[in-house]
């Protein structure tokens, strides 16, 4: 079994495009999304709309949550909530009645996957917790691996009962050992901010019990163009090349 595990897509369709293409060509058996389909990108609606007609299994982003409750635009900086009330006119109602029915998290196949921290945050990073923070979630966490989005950034945290080890994740295969505990961070498909331009994305293989983390080339140029037309914050469109 190969899952692709998508985040922070961020109204990018033409990103989404190029990886759901990029994850046919590596014969995945299905794909996960943790969520922030909308915000800072263009495309909102053709986003939702195709992970819909995919059926592909999500979770409630931050950005969701913005969509849905304007008391929640206030965690944002102003750049990004002008963004957001622009995307919220851009959806429709059915994507808004979509986005309501979607949880905080979902268990598959033995393992979480959560939009921000575990066991439920759509809204915590990563990065804000300590080493001691980090083993006590493990510790109380039911399941042995855990993937993430929400920074943009790729991680992989292990646990072996007494000390946590995070490294940065760069393309290519990553074997995880029975004996640990694993919180994965899959970076973004829309908005990466690692570095470099490309789209990213995750393969969970189970039986090879490794991780593959995919880089897909997109036309930027293309996206970039699209935030202008549509009046975005032009930061936004900057820093798809950064």
């Amino acid at each position: 079994m190969r899952i692709a595990i998508l985040s922070d897509i961020h109204g990018n369709y033409d990103a989404l495009q190029k990886v759901l293409a990029d994850a046919t060509l590596a014969h995945v058996d299905s794909l996960i999304c943790l969520g922030d389909c909308i915000g800072y990108g263009p495309e909102p609606e053709a986003v939702i709309q195709e992970v819909r007609r995919l059926e592909i299994p999500s979770i409630l982003g931050n950005h969701e949550m913005a969509a849905l409750d304007p008391s929640h635009l206030d965690w944002f900086n102003p750049l990004a909530r002008r963004s957001l009330e622009q995307t919220i006119r851009m959806l429709s109602e059915d994507s808004l009645n979509y986005i309501r029915q979607l949880p905080f998290y979902r268990i598959v196949s033995q393992a979480r996957f959560v939009h921000g921290y575990p066991p439920d945050s759509a809204q915590t990073y990563i990065f804000q917790k300590s080493a001691p923070e980090l083993r006590k979630t493990f510790e109380t966490m039911a399941e042995r691996l855990c993937f993430v989005g929400h920074t943009h950034t790729l991680e992989i945290i292990r646990y072996d009962g007494r000390q946590v080890d995070r490294t940065l994740l760069g393309q290519g295969k990553t074997n995880m050992a029975d004996d640990l505990s694993y919180i994965i961070n899959v970076g973004s498909v829309g908005q990466p901010r690692d570095g470099t331009h490309h789209a990213k994305y995750v393969i969970w293989d189970l039986s090879e019990k490794s991780i593959e983390v995919r880089f897909v080339a997109y036309d930027i140029a293309s996206t970039v163009a699209k935030i202008k037309a549509a009046g975005l914050p032009e930061s936004h469109a900057n820093r798809l090349w950064k």
